[in-house]
């Protein structure tokens, strides 16, 4: 089973979240908090694999309750459930190791979908041996691979992400989105807008390339 905490400062909202998770299979929800204070104190005592986490708490921001949970050396994992909508939000949840992000509101089939590609990814971490550096790429590509293509914009589908993904991750340098379209087998309107969000949420870097005449060219590069 994976325990999991649910943290957030609605107590009506944490209740109808621990029912959605007591629903998936496979999970089974070990506590509540409704405070950053009250999440750190159940992490040490409950010992969760996974908490849900709210960023709006009343004593500190969500991502600082990671903070504190890094500090004690607590290993759980960590996926965002907040109704910040803001890239830098979702950049910070990035570096602070969330293993995904999910926009408030969402239904119950959102969060299954969720929780049931952390149980694969987190049964398939464990069974990997890791015997070199390809292994290790292999790794670490299918974790980022389902974080940044979780909170795709709508409009946006996965498995065009993935392929504009791996595009610019197995490029060497950077690529437009004309280039990247041709590459992918796209419109390259649809490659600026994935291209976009990627840069968006900290995955490529935007670098702009100048011309005799016009404007500048947007290249895109993966810094993920």
């Amino acid at each position: 089973m994976i325990d999991v905490l649910v943290v957030d400062d609605d107590f009506m909202v944490a209740r109808i979240h621990r029912g959605f998770v007591e629903r998936v299979a496979g999970f089974r929800v070990v506590g509540t908090a409704s405070t950053g204070e009250e999440a750190v104190a159940a992490v040490g005592e409950l010992r969760p694999d996974l908490v849900l986490l709210d960023l709006y708490l009343p004593d500190m921001f969500g991502l600082d309750v990671v903070t504190r949970l890094r500090a004690a050396r607590h290993d759980c994992d960590v996926l965002v459930i907040s109704a910040a909508r803001e890239a830098e939000a979702v950049r910070r949840a990035v570096r602070y190791g969330a293993v995904n992000y999910l926009l408030k509101p969402f239904g119950f089939d959102e969060l299954r979908t969720r929780l049931e590609q952390y149980a694969a990814r987190r049964g398939a971490a464990r069974a990997t041996v890791v015997a070199d550096q390809a292994d290790v790429d292999r790794v670490l590509s299918r974790s980022g691979t389902q974080f940044a293509t979780s909170a795709l914009p709508r409009g946006l589908s996965a498995e065009t992400a993935e392929l504009v993904e791996r595009a610019l991750r197995d490029h060497s340098g950077t690529l437009s989105a004309a280039e990247c379209a041709g590459a992918v087998g796209i419109s390259r309107v649809s490659a600026r807008r994935y291209l976009e969000h990627f840069a968006d949420t900290g995955r490529a870097e935007v670098t702009l390339r100048y011309g005799s005449a016009g404007r500048p060219e947007r290249r895109y590069g993966w810094v993920g």
